[in-house]
C-alpha cells in the first residue's frame, strides 16, 4: 500500500480550504483518508498553515511521501528541514 500525504479540498466554489491527510494513493483526492494531519487555508493573509507535527513526522517515518504541495507546506511550518 502505498501512502501519500497530500492535500484534500474543502470549502466552497472560489472558496478552497484544505485539510493535510494520510492516505492511500490509490483513493480519489477527497476520498477516504487514514489520518487528518491538519488544514491549510490559503485564502487568509497571511495563509494559515496549521499541522501537527508530532504526527507528520511519525507518518513519515513509517514511509508516507508527501505530495510537492505539502513538502512544501511542511518546510513552512518548519515540520521538516529545508535542506532535505
Amino acid at each position: 500500500m502505498a501512502v501519500k500525504i497530500r492535500l484534500r479540498r474543502m470549502g466552497a466554489k472560489k472558496a478552497p480550504f484544505y485539510r493535510v491527510v494520510v492516505a492511500d494513493s490509490r483513493f480519489p483526492r477527497d476520498g477516504r483518508f487514514i489520518e487528518e494531519l491538519g488544514y491549510y487555508n490559503p485564502i487568509t493573509e497571511p495563509a494559515t498553515i496549521n499541522i501537527d507535527g508530532e504526527k507528520a513526522k511519525d507518518w513519515l517515518k513509517k514511509g508516507a511521501q508527501p505530495s510537492d504541495t505539502v513538502k512544501s507546506l511542511l518546510k513552512r511550518a518548519g515540520i521538516i528541514d529545508t535542506n532535505v
